[in-house]
């Protein structure tokens, strides 16, 4: 048996696949979790790309960012438990492995910002353009969270 096939022949892999309302319930949870992430991030971003720029960027920052890394309480275990219901197909899939590489990509992009740009927050943080580097940022991903969904809903159909 391959390592894939063992991790579907799992209690949970099975589990997932025979009950009739285990996976919607799971994918419910993990669209729950995309959309709060998603929306966090796309605050933070509409705001580095220059909107409401009298809110500042700091202050909303400090208040999403909680969110966001609450969002993944409900996104890694609902998206590992349907991984496990389909291993084999997932990671033989183009599209699944795409999805991973942008969440990766989004995620260094997010870490390069927090760590340069955004140190020095407190020159724009109110009523100042965002420097072209945080719009940047910003621009970038909403990009790669866009493209992040679009992959895990083309999943269904390649």
């Amino acid at each position: 048996m391959t390592p894939m096939g063992a991790i579907e022949m799992s209690a949970l892999g099975v589990a997932m696949r025979q009950s009739l309302w285990l996976y919607p319930i799971v994918e419910i949870v993990h669209l729950t979790g995309i959309a709060l992430l998603v929306g966090s991030i796309a605050m933070l971003d509409l705001r580095l790309l220059g909107l409401s720029r009298s809110v500042p960027v700091r202050r909303l920052a400090f208040h999403i960012l909680p969110w966001t890394a609450a969002s993944f309480l409900l996104i890694v275990p609902s998206g590992l438990s349907m991984f496990v219901a389909h291993a084999g197909d997932f990671i033989a899939s183009p599209v699944f492995v795409l999805k991973i590489c942008l969440i990766l990509a989004a995620g260094v992009n997010a870490a390069v910002f927090h760590a340069g740009v955004f140190r020095g927050a407190a020159a724009w943080d109110a009523e100042v353009p965002p420097p072209p580097a945080a719009r940047a940022a910003g621009a970038v991903s909403l990009l790669l969270w866009v493209s992040v969904i679009a992959c895990g809903r083309l999943l269904a159909y390649f």
